[in-house]
């Protein structure tokens, strides 16, 4: 999995690119979905990344959502809200895809000084459902504030990204009145929830992308502080649903990655060995030996 930037994205939609748009502000770009789609069908398709924008997205079309944990249908108007902290795969199952989507930074929304965090609205919060199946009313509703924005960012009102900044949080706060599609639940159960949660704070700490990154979440007491539920209650719940203690899933992870790092890096076994969390070269030699029978060294060559 790579990390897609804003430059990324504009590398492959730069003759949408409107003229104008301040540099200055943070970032903010809104899209017709349909000339997206008639521009690019050949490859319709938005892979299992990370991003570093936030994006919005009204949606009319039959397409499938790809979590971590979890497969999303959607066969009518939906409403999107994705965070760079959770990455998804975006599968369009036909060429008639209609609605629009906005494209953000956090510093494009603070510009407002009101002191606001994303991450720290409910919409945006790990763990939710992102994706709202909608009503015909309500989809209307939303797009007339699409093409409000549309229509803004191409104007020459000095304050334009103001009003615009307002039309994104009225996305934002109509998003968090919806109550979730029952069909986005992969488990209708206390048990299955804490386990999807477990699963998606697990993979948001990957991939490992420089020496200097380090996990920041590493035993089974970590992770159930973090979920605010006893460790012997995630233990419990992570056996029943997927036959593995809370330790195993971790080790296997950390392993996958490890495997991934000594074989695709140049970066020595201690940098190696920092970045996911072990204070030691020999800890790590010995964590990898078990898991694999051979040591870092041998697996490297």
């Amino acid at each position: 999995m790579k990390t897609d930037s804003l430059e990324d994205f504009y590398k492959q939609t730069k003759a949408l690119l409107p003229e104008g748009i301040s540099k200055e502000v943070g970032h903010f770009n809104v899209f017709d979905i349909a000339e997206v789609t008639a521009t690019y069908r050949e490859k319709p398709a938005m892979p299992y990344n990370r991003r570093t924008y936030y994006k919005i997205s009204l949606i009319n079309g039959h397409n499938i959502a790809e979590y971590a944990d979890k497969v999303i249908e959607i066969k009518s108007d939906a409403l999107l809200f994705a965070t760079p902290k959770v990455p998804y795969n975006w599968l369009p199952q036909d060429q008639n895809q209609k609605g629009y989507f906005c494209i953000f930074t956090e510093e494009f929304m603070i510009k407002n000084k009101s002191g606001m965090v994303l991450d720290d609205l409910p919409i945006f919060k790990t763990g939710g459902f992102p994706i709202f199946h909608l009503s015909t009313h309500e989809a209307t509703e939303i797009n007339v504030l699409f093409q409000k924005m549309h229509r803004e960012i191409l104007s020459g009102y000095a304050f334009k990204y103001d009003l615009i900044r307002n039309y994104v949080m009225e996305l934002i706060h109509y998003g968090q009145k919806l109550q979730p599609a029952a069909d986005q639940y992969s488990a209708n159960n206390a048990s299955g929830r804490v386990a999807s949660l477990f699963i998606e704070l697990l993979e948001r700490q990957f991939p490992i992308e420089n020496p200097s990154q380090r996990l920041a979440l590493r035993t089974a007491k970590d992770y159930a502080e973090r979920l605010s539920v006893h460790v012997n209650h995630l233990n419990r719940v992570l056996k029943e649903n997927t036959g593995k203690t809370t330790t195993d899933v971790i080790a296997n992870r950390i392993t996958q990655e490890a495997k991934i790092l000594l074989k695709q890096t140049d970066w020595n076994i201690s940098e190696v060995a920092y970045t996911l969390g072990f204070e030691e070269v020999a800890h790590f030699s010995n964590f990898f030996k078990k898991q694999t029978a051979f040591t870092p060294i041998q697996f490297r060559a």
